[in-house]
């Protein structure tokens, strides 16, 4: 299964913000939409970095509370691990894990079109898992 499955089923609403906006405003964005991490790109969607909870914690370690007041663009994570929506499932499935990320901006022709979370990995799996066991399930049932 393509990674087009799952943006299909769940949309491909990107939340962003821009790398100047304030940590701040990024936090207040994250607790608003209830998510765990922002894509920090520039007015064209291009990915400049992420921003997370991760990302924010350690701010917070290093910069205490002044960490608020500074870009976002300071302290996201500027490498990002991203895919195309036509990389297979089983791949990001081994790379969220060897990586231990829990975000992955999905990006086509340098231009972002998603983001899945690990929690959307995890729920397609799961229903895989599901279809298998009832696939097996009628096939008994039927002889």
């Amino acid at each position: 299964m393509k990674i087009s499955a799952i943006l299909k089923g769940k949309g491909s609403d990107v939340i962003t913000a821009s790398p100047d906006s304030s940590v701040q405003e990024v936090a207040d964005l994250m607790a608003e939409k209830n998510i765990g991490a922002v894509l920090i790109a520039d007015g064209d969607k291009h990915l400049e970095g992420i921003l997370s909870e991760r990302d924010i914690v350690r701010g917070v370690s290093r910069h205490g509370a002044s960490l608020l007041a500074l870009p976002a663009s300071d302290i996201m994570t500027k490498d990002v691990f991203s895919c195309s929506p036509e990389e297979e499932m089983n791949h990001l499935r081994r790379e969220i894990t060897a990586r231990r990320i829990r975000h992955i901006p999905i990006v086509q022709n340098d231009q972002l079109v998603g983001i899945v979370s690990i929690g959307d990995v995890v729920k397609n799996r799961v229903d895989e898992l599901e279809n298998e066991a009832q696939q097996m399930r009628d096939y008994i049932a039927t002889g």
